[in-house]
């Protein structure tokens, strides 16, 4: 049965709230959410709520928003559903200092990290359409928080340079110490120009170019990529990896994309904003 307006209205309100919240560092528990909300809802199951918070997770990532930890995107969302989660962001005064305060906020690199927890597997990229809505919907919004948070300086920094230690211990967990200590975090030491951050190495020395994308939020969250790097994603697809940084304030995660981007990401084709629904 198709979602009423009304009710659409109410999930979308609590998403927001909750999202607001977590982005502030409050807590909340998602279980007493669900429980008031079935009270506004039409006999809605849990797992159908679930659902829906999975969808307005994928509409707000396409507004420019953070999505909240645990409700992984699912981008068949309906139109009705777009149409709501943009109608409601723009009233929410809060939501936006509070997004706006996340991606602004410094980082810095972890003192103690346990590198065997950190590799990840990587989204699966998706080709599962939505429901058409107006192209010019999701300009309207004033601000893509995804974007700014792609442009803090200190986060992506602090991301490269938890990268150069992941790899010193990659290497010297093969056995490699000298090539270990030949990594090199090159976007400091030779400029940002080259397409890649961080010089490493395969276990038998041939180099390893890894660009570094870093976010705060979650494994799904889009990224940047620039014109040079999707080149060199082409060019050098044997030598080029692109790690992807995900939780990084609360406990520090990766993935790696091997190769051509374009193989496992959906690109757009002004902004090469890359995601994977």
């Amino acid at each position: 049965m198709d979602w009423s307006r009304e009710e659409v209205e109410a999930i979308v309100a609590d998403y927001l709230q909750m999202l607001t919240m977590e982005l502030a560092g409050q807590s909340f528990n998602k279980t007493q959410h669900r429980r008031w909300l079935q009270g506004k809802l039409n006999g809605r199951s849990d797992a159908s709520i679930e659902f829906k918070h999975c969808n307005i997770s994928a509409a707000m990532i396409d507004l420019g928003f953070p999505y909240i930890r645990g409700y992984q995107p699912r981008s068949n969302y309906q139109a009705l559903l777009a149409i709501v989660a943009e109608e409601q962001v723009r009233g929410k005064i809060t939501l936006d200092h509070a997004a706006l305060a996340a991606v602004q906020q410094p980082a810095v690199v972890p003192t103690q990290t346990d590198f065997t927890k950190v590799k990840s597997e990587a989204p699966k990229k998706q080709h599962q359409a939505k429901e058409a809505v107006n192209p010019l919907l999701f300009r309207a919004v004033k601000r893509d928080y995804l974007e700014r948070e792609a442009q803090n300086s200190s986060l992506g920094l602090a991301g490269e340079e938890f990268v150069v230690q992941f790899e010193h211990w990659r290497l010297v967990g093969m056995g490699q110490h000298r090539l270990a200590d030949r990594v090199e975090h090159v976007s400091v030491s030779k400029g940002d120009g080259l397409g890649y951050d961080v010089l490493s190495f395969e276990s038998d020395g041939r180099e390893r170019l890894i660009e570094v994308k870093t976010t705060t939020f979650g494994r799904d969250t889009p990224f940047f990529v620039s014109r040079g790097e999707l080149a060199l994603s082409q060019g050098a697809k044997d030598q080029f990896h692109l790690y992807r940084l995900f939780e990084f304030r609360k406990s520090p995660r990766l993935f790696d994309l091997p190769g051509s981007l374009d193989q496992h990401c959906l690109l757009d084709p002004v902004t090469y904003r890359a995601s994977f629904g």
